[in-house]
């Protein structure tokens, strides 16, 4: 019985710490360099470690392991899928940090993609995070007394034929730069995951 209630007592924090993992969007305290200098560890590791992190992020894309032996050195690159921002009513998605991210994304259509690039550095390596977020370009503002017919952009009359008068459209996206808060913490969960500070590291494994 007392094996029983140790086994429970066990899962129990199991879960309550991969809650708080879910539901933890703060942007780190302090700075972390990007890119930044990863501790030497066997290649395959340290690949595994980086799309496992990523992957509570976003879906990605396609990806190149990276290589580092006596034989062969050869840079990871790994790209992501963009994917709309996630609002302050979404705390379990991870995309957005807390505060004025999660907020402009809440208020305004964004979205997100990573690039991470892992190079060998003698036995260690160096990796570099670029998160890209963008603004959705529409022809009005949705529900605006305006029409499609009237709204110029590039000097002539858009008339598009419209299903849903009251739906804007999309005219492209506007690059806003990047996502510094969202680069630093995907590279402090890189870093806690390879040098194994971060204790969770197995219990947040992804099955697909």
């Amino acid at each position: 019985m007392r094996r029983m209630w140790l086994i429970a007592a066990t899962l129990l924090l199991a879960g309550c710490s991969q809650l708080a993992y879910r539901l933890d969007r703060q942007a780190p305290e302090q700075f972390v360099p990007n890119p930044l200098e990863l501790p030497p560890a066997d290649d395959r590791y340290v690949w595994m470690q980086v799309v496992d992190t990523v992957d509570d992020y976003f879906r990605i894309a396609r990806e190149q392991p990276v290589q580092n032996s006596n034989s062969l050195l050869l840079d990871g690159h790994l790209e992501t899928s963009y994917r709309i921002g996630a609002s302050v009513l979404e705390p379990w998605r991870k995309d957005s940090t807390a505060g004025f991210e999660a907020i402009q994304s809440s208020l305004q259509s964004i979205r997100r993609k990573a690039i991470i690039d892992v190079r060998p550095r003698g036995a260690g390596y160096s990796v570099e995070v670029i998160v890209q977020k963008d603004l959705e370009d529409t022809d009005r503002t949705q529900y605006a007394t305006e029409t499609t017919a009237t709204r110029r952009h590039d000097g002539t009359i858009v008339r598009e034929d419209v299903r849903d008068p009251d739906t804007p459209q999309t005219l492209g996206w506007i690059s806003l730069g990047r996502d510094t808060s969202l680069e630093q913490r995907i590279l402090r969960d890189i870093f806690q995951r390879v040098t194994k500070q971060d204790d969770r590291r197995g219990l947040f494994r992804h099955h697909h």
